[in-house]
Protein backbone atom coordinates (compact mmCIF):
# COMPACT_ATOMS: atom_id res chain seq x y z
CA UNK A 1 0.00 0.00 0.00
CA UNK A 2 1.34 3.83 -0.82
CA UNK A 3 1.93 5.69 2.04
CA UNK A 4 -0.72 8.48 0.67
CA UNK A 5 -2.93 5.42 0.88
CA UNK A 6 -1.89 4.75 4.57
CA UNK A 7 -2.25 8.22 5.42
CA UNK A 8 -5.67 8.71 4.26
CA UNK A 9 -6.96 5.88 5.81
CA UNK A 10 -5.42 6.58 8.91
CA UNK A 11 -7.07 10.11 9.05
CA UNK A 12 -10.34 8.44 8.04
CA UNK A 13 -9.82 6.20 11.17
CA UNK A 14 -9.10 9.19 13.38
CA UNK A 15 -12.34 10.90 12.10
CA UNK A 16 -14.42 8.02 12.81
CA UNK A 17 -13.57 7.54 16.12
CA UNK A 18 -13.85 11.52 17.27
CA UNK A 19 -15.96 12.66 14.47
CA UNK A 20 -12.69 15.21 13.13
CA UNK A 21 -9.14 15.01 12.69
CA UNK A 22 -6.98 16.96 14.22
CA UNK A 23 -3.24 16.41 13.05
CA UNK A 24 0.17 17.95 13.65
CA UNK A 25 1.86 18.12 10.27
CA UNK A 26 5.28 16.84 11.46
CA UNK A 27 4.35 14.47 14.07
CA UNK A 28 2.36 13.03 11.66
CA UNK A 29 5.36 12.62 9.25
CA UNK A 30 7.93 11.33 12.07
CA UNK A 31 4.99 8.77 12.76
CA UNK A 32 4.90 7.54 8.91
CA UNK A 33 8.55 8.17 8.05
CA UNK A 34 7.71 10.95 5.22
CA UNK A 35 8.33 14.49 4.25
CA UNK A 36 5.94 16.88 5.40
CA UNK A 37 4.87 17.66 2.05
CA UNK A 38 3.55 13.85 1.55
CA UNK A 39 0.94 14.86 4.32
CA UNK A 40 0.00 18.68 2.44
CA UNK A 41 -0.56 16.21 -1.20
CA UNK A 42 -2.84 14.00 0.93
CA UNK A 43 -5.07 16.63 2.52
CA UNK A 44 -5.12 18.66 -0.89
CA UNK A 45 -5.86 15.92 -3.09
CA UNK A 46 -8.37 13.52 -1.00
CA UNK A 47 -10.09 15.90 1.71
CA UNK A 48 -11.31 18.93 -0.76
CA UNK A 49 -14.57 20.49 -0.18
CA UNK A 50 -15.47 18.54 -3.37
CA UNK A 51 -15.35 15.21 -1.35
CA UNK A 52 -17.01 16.21 1.50
CA UNK A 53 -14.57 17.29 3.86
CA UNK A 54 -13.90 20.92 5.45
CA UNK A 55 -9.67 21.55 6.02
CA UNK A 56 -9.04 24.10 8.84
CA UNK A 57 -5.64 25.03 9.80
CA UNK A 58 -3.92 27.42 12.92
CA UNK A 59 -0.05 28.12 11.67
CA UNK A 60 2.57 28.03 14.39
CA UNK A 61 3.95 26.16 17.24
CA UNK A 62 0.63 24.90 18.52
CA UNK A 63 -0.55 24.61 14.84
CA UNK A 64 -2.88 22.46 14.04
CA UNK A 65 -4.90 21.19 10.88
CA UNK A 66 -8.86 19.96 11.70
CA UNK A 67 -10.60 17.45 8.91
CA UNK A 68 -13.98 17.08 9.86
CA UNK A 69 -16.77 16.25 7.27
CA UNK A 70 -19.31 18.30 6.03
CA UNK A 71 -22.32 17.74 7.95
CA UNK A 72 -26.00 19.35 8.44
CA UNK A 73 -28.97 19.19 6.84
CA UNK A 74 -29.44 18.66 2.84
CA UNK A 75 -29.81 22.24 2.08
CA UNK A 76 -26.77 23.40 4.34
CA UNK A 77 -24.51 20.42 2.72
CA UNK A 78 -25.82 21.26 -0.71
CA UNK A 79 -25.14 25.27 -0.42
CA UNK A 80 -21.42 24.07 0.82
CA UNK A 81 -21.03 22.89 -1.96
CA UNK A 82 -22.30 25.12 -4.33
CA UNK A 83 -20.22 27.76 -3.13
CA UNK A 84 -17.21 25.66 -3.10
CA UNK A 85 -17.99 25.62 -7.27
CA UNK A 86 -16.57 28.72 -8.38
CA UNK A 87 -16.55 29.63 -12.39
CA UNK A 88 -15.33 26.67 -13.45
CA UNK A 89 -16.05 22.36 -13.13
CA UNK A 90 -14.34 20.12 -14.57
CA UNK A 91 -15.80 16.43 -15.76
CA UNK A 92 -13.99 14.33 -13.10
CA UNK A 93 -14.64 16.54 -10.38
CA UNK A 94 -18.07 17.04 -11.09
CA UNK A 95 -18.17 13.50 -11.14
CA UNK A 96 -16.63 12.61 -8.10
CA UNK A 97 -18.53 15.09 -6.17
CA UNK A 98 -21.75 13.94 -7.65
CA UNK A 99 -20.68 10.47 -6.18
CA UNK A 100 -19.94 11.68 -3.35
CA UNK A 101 -23.46 13.11 -2.87
CA UNK A 102 -25.19 9.89 -3.53
CA UNK A 103 -23.09 7.70 -1.42
CA UNK A 104 -23.36 10.41 1.12
CA UNK A 105 -27.70 10.22 0.74
CA UNK A 106 -28.23 13.91 -0.41
CA UNK A 107 -29.14 12.98 -3.93
CA UNK A 108 -30.75 9.94 -4.90
CA UNK A 109 -29.50 7.43 -7.48
CA UNK A 110 -31.68 9.24 -10.77
CA UNK A 111 -30.41 12.96 -9.24
CA UNK A 112 -27.12 11.18 -9.80
CA UNK A 113 -27.52 9.71 -13.19
CA UNK A 114 -29.45 12.86 -14.11
CA UNK A 115 -26.75 15.26 -13.02
CA UNK A 116 -23.60 12.64 -14.79
CA UNK A 117 -25.09 13.13 -17.56
CA UNK A 118 -26.26 16.53 -18.11
CA UNK A 119 -22.57 17.65 -17.35
CA UNK A 120 -21.03 15.01 -19.63
CA UNK A 121 -18.51 15.62 -22.22
CA UNK A 122 -20.75 14.23 -24.41
CA UNK A 123 -23.65 15.99 -23.62
CA UNK A 124 -21.86 19.71 -23.58
CA UNK A 125 -20.43 18.50 -27.45
CA UNK A 126 -21.87 21.87 -29.04
CA UNK A 127 -20.25 23.65 -26.57
CA UNK A 128 -16.77 25.14 -27.43
CA UNK A 129 -14.15 23.00 -25.21
CA UNK A 130 -13.09 26.68 -24.04
CA UNK A 131 -15.97 27.14 -22.27
CA UNK A 132 -17.25 23.63 -21.05
CA UNK A 133 -16.26 23.90 -17.81
CA UNK A 134 -18.03 27.33 -17.40
CA UNK A 135 -21.01 25.79 -18.65
CA UNK A 136 -20.63 22.42 -16.59
CA UNK A 137 -20.17 24.58 -13.43
CA UNK A 138 -23.50 26.84 -14.11
CA UNK A 139 -25.56 23.87 -15.23
CA UNK A 140 -24.27 21.81 -11.48
CA UNK A 141 -24.65 24.88 -9.83
CA UNK A 142 -28.30 24.89 -10.87
CA UNK A 143 -29.36 21.37 -10.58
CA UNK A 144 -28.15 21.75 -6.96
CA UNK A 145 -30.51 24.70 -6.02
CA UNK A 146 -33.31 23.15 -7.63
CA UNK A 147 -33.36 20.45 -5.26
CA UNK A 148 -32.78 22.46 -2.47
Amino acid sequence: MRISDLLTQYIMEMMEEEGNAEIRRNELADRFGCVPSQINYVITSRFTPEQGYIVESRRGGGGYIRISRIRGDKSATLMHIINSIGTELDNITAQIMIKNLQSGSIISNEESRLMLSAGSDRSLALVPPSLRDKVRASIFKNMLLSII
